[in-house]
């Protein structure tokens, strides 16, 4: 008994290290070892304009650690965040963006760096159900919002000649008017709740802290209805006066809260 079970160790043995072999085999070869910087690049930018941005990324972060220190490394690590944006990795290239800005403070693709990363911050995708829930930016969490628009006025700051500049501040402007919204939005269900005084601070903050936005009109309407619903009517007829004069032509007047259609904010 005991001979025949010591006869299996060899087996096992061999075994094993044919599962280690085979293991080895599979890995599978860089094919790039014996490639220049330049083939790396044209290579990687290939795949990049076929859509395989996961592929394009892995080249770029082959090229960035061979050609380390020279322009093209820089070039390959704007790339390699392009790539990561167009893949849906915002995470992946954020952080490589926030790497190159702090590497390379004069880089002459420094204006576009920072286009790239109000741009991946800037998200106006509404989703797969939005045509049915009919959400807008404004409804949702606007850090990534916030964060867009430092990055859009930097560069709009820093390079105001920069090709990348005038999209930048038409972005900006739509942020403006999405933040504002926000506000708004928050207003507008508070008063739905008959949370009355929330629902007046929450307009009042978009008018402190925003100017020349669609919004201030339904703040102000939101506000008259709030003081309205308190029996505040002195508060109420200064709020009017105000939104009348602001906006004599108010639908909110005549014809009260807007129902939902297409979004209000769509630029393009």
């Amino acid at each position: 008994m005991l001979r025949s079970r010591l006869s299996v160790f060899p087996s096992l043995w061999m075994a094993s290290l044919a599962v280690v072999l085979s293991a080895c085999s599979t890995v599978a070869e860089d094919k790039t070892v014996n490639w220049s910087p330049n083939k790396i690049y044209s290579e990687a930018k290939d795949e990049l304009n076929a859509g395989a941005y996961d592929k394009a990324a892995g080249l770029f972060e082959k090229l960035e650690g061979r050609a380390a220190g020279t322009p093209l490394a820089q070039q390959a690590q704007l790339e390699k965040a392009y790539a990561h944006y167009k893949s849906g990795d915002k995470a992946q290239a954020l952080a490589t963006l926030d790497r190159f800005l702090k590497l390379h403070p004069a880089s002459p693709a420094l204006d576009y760096a920072l286009y790239l990363k109000g741009v991946v911050n800037f998200n106006e995708d509404l989703g797969l159900f939005s045509f049915i829930t009919r959400q807008d930016l404004s409804e949702r969490d606007q850090k990534a919002a916030k964060e867009s628009f430092e990055a859009f006025k930097e560069l709009s700051t820093r390079f105001p000649d920069s090709r990348y500049t005038p999209d930048a501040v038409l972005r900006m402007t739509y942020i403006v008017n999405s933040l504002a919204q926000y506000e708004v939005h928050v207003a507008r269900y508070y008063y739905t709740r008959g949370a009355y005084v929330a629902a007046i601070n929450r307009a009042q903050s978009a008018l402190t802290d925003y100017s020349n936005v669609p919004a201030l009109e339904e703040a102000l309407y939101i506000m008259v209805k709030s003081y309205e619903a308190l029996g505040m009517t002195q508060l109420r007829d200064d709020t009017q006066r105000v939104l009348a004069q602001n906006y004599p032509q108010s639908e909110y007047v005549s014809r009260g809260f807007k129902a939902k259609d297409s979004p209000w904010w769509k630029l393009w």
